[in-house]
């Protein structure tokens, strides 16, 4: 048989290999596909350029309808990338789409979107926006139409999405999009320069993006590691900047690290906004840190923290207003504005005791007001 002759001459071919060429051929006479496949996934890793691509159409092709279909469709996707020109790889695609519809079987729309999603992907880097942005809209409508979606199929759709942001430059798109991927995708499974690519990306993006005003989900996710002990660790420590509403500390590391700033276009152009979006976390910072009887604070309060006139602490208390970060009434005539609601966060360490100081104190004044009841119940008994 063709499939096995394949693996043979590949075996005198790769004698370093031939334990695996020996398993493959095993398992394909014994026709254990399954079996077969997970070894496949296995064998891709230590393979790459041409010889997938012939590993893919001397044997894989062989019994490609008698395994699971989605498996296929990854296998057809890691050879696609193996390929130098992008419409080889297109029309590769194409033709593994058209075998998986030749199957007529259940289910056959999640591994023909998974090789779509690939197709848009390549228009994308071949510069073409517009069909990609088509594709994409068309994969929402089938995932928005499907059950029980593997989590791949929705990996590969939100890091393509997160792509056409990026190049779009729709930083807050991006931001969302990109961490719906890691949603659905193990941080282990990453390379390392992967890991931190995309760290500085979403670093970036959180940074830029218009109404991202919580940090915490970003830092408390592990990717976020990767920049750690890389020249871009200065990143890092400008978002737990940003996500306490430190002003201070930011001011002091953009001195610190002007260099590495002023190599990023992005953050130089958009200056004026990052140091208003700072100024915003402040005051939400100094709105989180009182306690909920005292949400009456004064301008001058804010003004202090903010290093801003009262004018533009006004000016920065309807902006948050106008995004719904807080709620509340500003009284001009007696100078305060009272808070009746503030955003949820994702709370840091430092917050959360915060938090757990203001919880033991609210105890403290329970039992105290318990005890008082207590030392009067007899008097009101009595009564």
């Amino acid at each position: 048989m063709a499939a096995l002759q394949y693996l043979e001459s590949q075996r005198n071919t790769h004698p370093e290999l031939s334990d695996w060429y020996n398993t493959l051929a095993d398992l394909y006479q014994r026709k254990l596909w399954h079996q077969l496949t997970q070894k496949l996934e296995q064998f891709v890793a230590l393979t790459a350029g041409d010889a997938l691509i012939q590993l893919y159409h001397n044997f894989i092709t062989d019994f490609e309808s008698k395994i699971n279909l989605l498996k296929l469709a990854h296998f057809a996707v890691i050879v696609s990338r193996q390929y130098a020109e992008k419409e080889e790889a297109i029309s590769y695609l194409e033709e593994v789409i058209e075998k998986i519809r030749a199957t007529r079987e259940m289910r056959i729309e999640e591994p023909i979107l998974y090789i779509k999603l690939q197709i848009a992907m390549f228009k994308l880097e071949q510069g073409a926006q517009k069909e990609c942005k088509k594709l994409l809209e068309e994969g929402k409508t089938m995932l928005d139409n499907l059950t029980d979606i593997d989590p791949s199929v929705y990996a590969s759709y939100y890091w393509v999405s997160s792509q056409y942001h990026k190049s779009s430059q729709e930083f807050a798109e991006f931001y969302k999009s990109a961490l719906l991927y890691l949603a659905y995708t193990s941080v282990e499974s990453l390379s390392e320069s992967f890991k931190l690519d995309l760290a500085f990306d979403l670093s970036l993006s959180a940074l830029l993006g218009d109404n991202i005003y919580n940090f915490g989900e970003l830092l408390g996710h592990p990717i976020i590691r990767s920049l750690l002990g890389t020249k871009v660790e200065w990143l890092y420590y400008i978002l737990q900047a940003f996500n306490y509403g430190d002003l201070v500390r930011y001011q002091e590391l953009c001195c610190v690290h002007k260099d590495a700033l002023d190599a990023q276009p992005a953050l130089v152009a958009n200056e004026k906004k990052l140091l208003e979006k700072v100024n915003v976390l402040c005051l939400m910072e100094i709105i989180f840190s009182r306690p909920s009887e005292d949400r009456t604070i004064p301008l001058s309060v804010i003004s202090e923290r903010t290093k801003l006139s009262i004018e533009d602490v006004e000016y920065l208390l309807m902006k948050s207003l106008s995004v719904h970060l807080i709620e509340g009434i500003i009284d001009q005539v007696e100078g305060t504005v009272h808070v009746s609601w503030v955003q949820p966060r994702v709370l840091g360490i430092p917050q959360i005791k915060s938090l757990c100081n203001r919880l033991d104190n609210w105890l403290d004044k329970v039992h105290t007001a318990l005890l008082s009841v207590e030392a009067e119940m007899p008097d009101l008994v009595t009564s």
